[in-house]
């Protein structure tokens, strides 16, 4: 008995140690990665491709279901945006509220006769509407299928550019970000397929007009840890994995695709749990199987505010909902694990995403409890639990201030020092007690997925207003 808790102890350890070398590795990759994405952007003045006749046209792909409050300013700002050729198609997807009568009223919409042809497999179309004060914009009005996915894939259908770029309804995205994200795919247009941008913190910020005003932290203690969770997951993890083309997911508020290459795909997965996965791993599986030459990239400064969960039960679905989502893709791309053909993805991104992210809570729950069974039988020695606070809390507390200055040195978004002070000392709270809860919800996401609950719950939505609006 002392013998296998010893060697459990020791091997949470090892596991602990590894995940955290990783992502200091990842740390210093980034580090690196953004100096020179900085420099590249200084070569390249944004003015430069906003003139140029080489930027391709983008269509924006935007997701509404019962937005009558906020639709029309999202569509005005999207339209507004710093572009020189752009569509906008909202997909008004059976939505019970007024959406589509507000944009009628807003935007002059007028019934349109154009041929639809369905390439990806969505709902019925119930009609497709052209604005005449901006013919950029189009409204697809269908019948709910009940999944982003399958609204994304309706407005697929009706895209007309090159690119698609897939953007939330009740996000903002800065005036400039387009064509930020679009830097990667001018510099290297035949082997570019995909380009993610950052996803930020809305909450705590002032928004005027649908427009950031100031950008502030957020007052409430559980909305500023997820600020440090973004900052690392997008500045550490994405922009790491990105530089070795392993990039495994492109947030679903904000990415460009290739709009051929989605198609033939199949479009977005209406059944998968996490879309926005589901389309980077099959993106991954289809060019790897077709010997194709690509890449998929990762921005760091096309930045995209999105409202993140104000209490504990939204965020506990949410996480719930990623770690089902999680779990959904790696089952099904099981057969890529370890495979020549699949080369990295299959070898070490999706291996890193099972033993690093898939298998985490149930292997740290496994590690908590031989622990207090060693403490209470006498074989919890003390240079053990020493090596555990160092390598299990205090290296992964400096990994997550790693990231904060890595943002405070590079983009310094938050230039209040009360702001980055704050920051700063969230770090320490984020692997405890915040760790042991996140843990807690992915285990209840993972049951619900193994027991058959695939359902969506909708999280609570603060609906952040605009100061001028």
């Amino acid at each position: 008995m002392i013998y296998f808790l010893e060697l459990s102890n020791h091997l949470l350890f090892i596991y602990y140690l590894l995940s955290n070398l990783g992502y200091l590795v990842m740390l210093i990759i980034a580090l690196k990665t953004s100096a020179t994405h900085l420099r590249h952007l200084e070569s390249v003045p944004l003015e430069w491709i906003k003139r140029s006749p080489m930027v391709p046209p983008i269509t924006i792909l935007v997701p509404a279901h019962n937005e009558e409050t906020s639709i029309c300013m999202a569509v005005r700002n999207l339209l507004d945006l710093d572009y020189p050729e752009l569509e906008v198609i909202v997909i008004n997807d059976g939505s019970s509220d007024s959406t589509l009568q507000i944009m009628q009223r807003d935007f002059g919409l007028r019934s349109v006769r154009a041929v639809y042809i369905q390439q990806v497999k969505s709902a019925p179309i119930r009609g497709l509407y052209r604005s005449d004060i901006d013919a950029r914009l189009v409204i697809v009005d269908k019948e709910s299928a009940g999944s982003k996915a399958d609204a994304v894939n309706a407005g697929l259908n009706a895209a007309t550019s090159p690119y698609v770029c897939v953007v939330d309804a009740d996000s903002v995205l800065e005036r400039d970000a387009l064509l930020r994200i679009m830097v990667p795919v001018l510099a290297d247009p035949n082997r570019v397929v995909s380009v993610g941008g950052i996803v930020r913190v809305l909450n705590g910020s002032e928004v005027e007009a649908g427009r950031m005003r100031r950008i502030r932290l957020p007052r409430k203690s559980i909305e500023v840890i997820q600020v440090i969770e973004y900052l690392r997951a997008f500045l550490i993890g994405r922009e790491a994995w990105a530089r070795g083309n392993m990039l495994m997911i492109i947030s679903g508020a904000f990415g460009v695709f290739r709009t051929d290459l989605v198609r033939a795909v199949g479009g977005y997965r209406s059944a998968a749990i996490g879309e926005d996965f589901d389309l980077v791993a099959r993106l991954h599986r289809h060019l790897l199987e077709q010997r194709a030459d690509y890449r998929i990239e990762f921005v760091p400064d096309p930045v995209c505010w999105t409202e993140v969960p104000s209490d504990l039960r939204s965020l506990a679905r949410q996480r719930a909902r990623w770690q089902k989502g999680l779990v959904d893709v790696l089952w099904s791309s099981r057969d890529m694990l370890f495979r020549p053909r699949y080369g990295t993805i299959g070898s070490l991104a999706l291996p890193y995403l099972w033993l690093f992210e898939l298998l985490a809570p149930v292997i740290e729950l496994g590690g908590f409890v031989t622990i207090i069974l060693a403490a209470c039988v006498g074989a919890l020695s003390d240079s053990f639990l020493l090596q555990f606070i160092i390598f299990g809390y205090a290296f992964a507390t400096v990994i997550s201030i790693g990231s904060v200055l890595q943002e405070e040195l590079t983009y310094k978004r938050y230039n209040d020092w009360q702001d980055v002070a704050r920051l700063v000392s969230y770090c320490f709270l984020e692997h405890f007690p915040y760790r042991q809860l996140h843990m807690i919800w992915r285990l209840q996401g993972l049951g619900q997925y193994l027991r058959g609950d695939l359902a969506w719950r909708p999280l609570k939505r603060q609906r952040i207003q605009s100061a001028g609006g």
